[in-house]
């Protein structure tokens, strides 16, 4: 087979198999340069994309049921992370449009939300989960593509989702027996959040010249106000 026809087999085999990973996330409207020359990008990206929307509506709805329980301040602080979660979201989107991806219409009927105290150990397991193992294995997948602005918006994703490990820290050993002391320690310490809405940097903060994920000025932050 000459190389022509093996390069026209290969195309056919990563669309099969980027059909088969993205479902209906608009691959038709791809464009051939971008499928040959990215598709672990593509793949990692869509994949990510559908992650983030689903994690910012499930701290939405964590924060509607802190409110619900009388958290203020937790909610305060997950509705700072959804909205994190939604600039990258909002990132991966764009980056997908760049190389002629639609994603597919993300489905939220199965997320719901429990009691608080629920909540936040499950947002904790996935947000450790996140940072230790997905975020560096989707790096790995599209390296070797070289999608420079790609690889920096996960690498911006990645440095964010850790601070959102910071921000729940204490209460990965609180969701236990010291949950009511957790509680009493939230109600009694109101906190600022800020995210940065180019890379989702969360901080309780502003820092005093740029920001230290993406490295843009101090303006591009916004205050995350209380729900």
């Amino acid at each position: 087979m000459d190389s022509a026809k093996l390069r026209a087999a290969g195309l056919v085999y990563v669309l099969i198999a980027l059909v088969a990973i993205l479902g209906n996330s608009g691959i038709s409207q791809a464009s051939e340069k971008a499928l040959s020359q990215y598709p672990e990008t593509i793949a990692v990206l869509s994949m990510l994309y559908e992650s983030e929307v689903k994690a910012g509506y499930r701290y939405q709805l964590y924060a509607k049921a802190a409110l619900r329980e009388g958290h203020d301040n937790i909610a305060h602080m997950l509705t700072a992370m959804a909205a994190s979660e939604a600039v990258h979201a909002k990132s991966f989107k764009y980056m997908l449009s760049l190389m002629g991806v639609v994603p597919a219409k993300v489905d939220l009927s199965a997320i719901n939300a429990a009691k608080t105290k629920d909540n936040l150990k499950f947002a904790t397991e996935v947000e450790l989960s996140e940072i230790d193992k997905e975020y560096p294995h989707f790096l790995k997948r599209i390296k070797a593509e070289g999608h420079v602005e790609a690889i920096r918006n996960i690498e911006y994703a990645w440095q964010a989702e850790k601070q959102h490990r910071a921000l729940i820290k204490e209460i990965k050993g609180g969701t236990g027996m010291f949950f009511n002391m957790l509680l009493k320690y939230f109600r009694t310490n109101p906190t600022h959040y800020y995210v940065n809405d180019i890379c989702g940097a969360t901080v309780t903060e502003i820092p005093a010249d740029k920001c230290p994920i993406c490295h843009h000025p101090v303006l591009t932050y916004r205050e995350i106000p209380k729900p």
